[in-house]
């Protein structure tokens, strides 16, 4: 499988996909502070997340939002690359 540019194509709407966030630093559990570059991640794409009834957040650029499992949201524009998640194991 290929990146797919965010400039090029989107994901389906609740699509849950492999992501590419440069510069995503996690803390390292356990680590004193220490941080780790950690730049694909699992996230869902929420189309048109802020609209009608959720006022834009003044950090994102645009309406789309890609949200994740615990604290690993991230504004639109964060992400760069996507690509479907591959097939589970047989």
């Amino acid at each position: 499988m290929e990146w797919i540019s965010c400039e090029n194509n989107l994901p389906k709407n609740q699509q849950r996909v492999l992501a590419f966030v440069p510069d995503n630093y996690v803390f390292i559990p356990g680590g004193g502070g220490e941080v780790e570059l950690r730049s694909v991640k699992i996230l869902v794409f929420e189309e048109n997340f802020y609209g009608e009834h959720k006022p834009k957040h003044k950090n994102n650029e645009g309406f789309h939002f890609w949200t994740g499992e615990g604290l690993s949201n991230h504004f639109f524009q964060e992400v760069t690359h996507w690509m479907p998640l591959p097939n589970q194991p047989k």
